[in-house]
């Protein structure tokens, strides 16, 4: 109901129900009243429908302070009839009340700013109250809209997730299931456990694991006296449990959300919370066993998922120190060379180089004899060359570290991914715990990528034609266990870390490329009826097939059309509808219709779970 606000009269217009009503006016007695949660009139002529006083109650107040102070500039101001305001709103709603009384308070201050300039006419009195009656009013409702709270805190909230993190609608998360069940699928044909621990872990626990990358861990405030972080990877949380459980032998694997404080790239599947699905074998076995089989997993899980053309990089910590050490590498500098030569893969010899040098003070003639290394890539051939290298050979620790790598390469030969494993010099891993064979996993193809980060309202721009990169990596890490170990005890580890949240990205890329609708629900069958009145037919026959473990799904009305039934089915991929009518009931049969070609046959209702499981057994 639209109002009028002229000078300080305020007017409901008529409806086509009601007359004209004058809820305030200072020509008369009547004036307006206020408890917590409605005002009225004195005059019993007027009357309030009980939906007019069903309104926020901070907007009541602001309206009812804004009218008394409106009419006492009014008054002062010898009512001049010169303010008109029109309001264009509902009585009804809570925002029109607030701003209504803020429209009053307004013209309050500027009626009170013109009293000098007016040289204002004596007060007036209305109809026996005074001025300073009016300001006691005014004074109770302040201190009631006090009590009430004020609208201080109230504040426009930004929709948006934070930076680095996103949302995963039915579609993506369909699709996240599905990769999901095929890596577990293959940590547990590999007889893989599974395990869980906290998402944060004692600052001191993370410290000092990860090299430079230390710096991306999420630190929590002080909460009872606990220094924490969030989990930076899984890796050390298992060294971790090893350590504390006191256990020496396990094959595990352990899927959960981890944090780094990264510079987050949408496009390309870097993000600040996403997920890991690691594979971890403990135990003191025969050298490179355990490591074939890591690298056995990642080509199984890659060639599955059918993410395109896939390279393994090999290489081994021992053999890059060894390198290090031959090429003039001072000992306090080896992981911080270590952590630069790591970046070869996203920035030039020529950029890494001139890092090397200019920031971490290493010799040029240094730097010149690690470039022809890193640049060096083969199989088990390229092992038995640098074994014989005059200058690799005189480091005990890259002669180890070679001799494994051929006995790696033979038993990638018997696991028969050899096609997709390459020794590669240029290949570092910065994380500070590998001891010996390292390795990684990388998508070689380039191609559009979707824009996750449109979801997260930050603006971030997209890629096109950009390379996905790492999709796994993982090496061995002999001595971590024993820095937790309060007799340094050593347990032997190696595994291999699933980038998820970029394995993710090329998915929802395949799925958006393709005509092929990704099912959300896993709904076998729709209860449908023909006519009306069947809502407890309905009900019934959905709770057998329930009963009997199929999965089935029932339209939330009373008596819906036979069409939006099949049309749901439609849209939402099941691919069967169970109808029943009257006749079908009659014969104890149900009509069971197949929803792409629209075959229907008659079902006994006694054979009606056994057709559903035949026909859904592919699903």
């Amino acid at each position: 109901m639209p109002t009028t606000l002229l000078g300080s009269y305020l007017h409901l217009r008529p409806s086509s129900t009601s007359s004209h009503v004058t809820i305030w006016n200072p020509n008369t007695p009547d004036w307006i009243f206020l408890d917590n949660t409605a005002f009225g009139l004195d005059n019993p002529a007027v009357t309030w429908h009980s939906r007019t006083v069903v309104i926020g109650q901070h907007g009541l107040v602001d309206f009812a302070i804004g009218l008394y102070c409106c009419s006492d500039a009014a008054l002062l101001n010898g009512h001049i009839g010169c303010f008109c305001f029109l309001f264009d709103f509902v009585l009804l709603s809570p925002a029109g009340m607030i701003n209504l009384g803020m429209a009053s308070l307004r013209l309050y201050a500027g009626l009170v700013g013109c009293r000098s300039g007016f040289c204002a006419r004596s007060l007036r009195t209305l109809s026996g109250m005074t001025v300073s009656q009016i300001d006691e009013e005014v004074a109770k409702l302040l201190e009631l809209k006090v009590q009430l709270g004020g609208d201080e805190g109230r504040h426009q909230f930004t929709l948006k997730t934070a930076k680095g993190t996103r949302d995963y609608n039915p579609k993506q998360m369909a699709i996240r299931e599905k990769v999901f069940n095929t890596i577990i699928g293959c940590f547990k044909r590999h007889g893989a456990e599974n395990i869980d621990t906290p998402v944060f872990e004692l600052k001191e626990t993370l410290t000092g694991k990860y090299g430079e990358d230390s710096k991306l861990i999420y630190d929590l405030k002080d909460q009872g006296g606990e220094l924490l972080s969030l989990r930076y990877d899984l890796t050390v949380p298992f060294a971790r449990y090893l350590a504390m459980n006191k256990v020496t032998n396990i094959k595990r694997y352990h899927i959960a959300k981890v944090y780094r404080r990264d510079n987050p790239a949408m496009t390309r599947g870097r993000y600040r919370e996403f997920y890991q699905c690691d594979f971890d074998i403990a135990g003191q076995y025969d050298p490179m066993i355990p490591d074939a089989e890591c690298l056995k997993i990642v080509h199984e899980i890659l060639s599955e998922l059918e993410l395109g053309d896939f390279r393994i990089k090999v290489n081994d910590r021992r053999i890059l120190d060894g390198m290090f050490a031959v090429c003039g590498v001072p000992d306090d500098k080896f992981r911080t060379i270590c952590s630069t030569v790591d970046k070869l893969d996203k920035m030039s010899w020529e950029d890494v180089r001139s890092e090397m040098v200019k920031e971490k003070g290493l010799s040029e003639e240094a730097a010149d004899q690690i470039g022809q290394y890193v640049s060096l890539q083969g199989g088990m051939d390229l092992a038995e060359r640098l074994l014989q290298d005059a200058k690799m050979s005189q480091s005990k620790q890259a002669c180890a570290g070679l001799t494994d790598m051929k006995q790696l390469f033979s038993y990638l030969q018997l696991f028969q991914v050899t096609d997709k494993v390459v020794f590669d010099l240029s290949l570092a891993r910065g994380l500070d715990y590998y001891t010996g064979v390292i390795y990684e996993a990388i998508l070689t193809q380039t191609g559009p990528v979707p824009v996750a980060a449109a979801q997260n309202g930050a603006g971030e721009k997209a890629e096109e034609g950009v390379s996905v990169g790492s999709v796994a990596g993982g090496g061995r890490y002999d001595g971590l266990v024993g820095m937790f170990d309060p007799k340094g005890r050593k347990v032997p580890c190696v595994g291999v870390s699933i980038g998820i949240e970029r394995v993710f990205s090329i998915m929802e890329q395949k799925a958006e490329a393709s005509a092929e609708k990704v099912r959300t629900t896993e709904t076998q069958v729709m209860v449908a009826s023909a006519q009306k009145n069947l809502l407890e037919e309905r009900l019934r026959l959905t709770a057998e097939l329930w009963n009997a473990g199929i999965k089935a799904e029932v339209m939330y009305k009373k008596n819906p059309k036979l069409l939006s039934q099949l049309q749901h089915c439609e849209d939402s991929g099941i691919p069967l509808v169970a109808i029943l009518g009257e006749q079908e009931l009659k014969d104890g049969v149900v009509k069971l219709r197949t929803v792409h070609s629209r075959e229907e046959i008659d079902v006994s209702r006694a054979k009606l779970v056994e057709e559903i499981k035949r026909r859904t057994s592919d699903d």
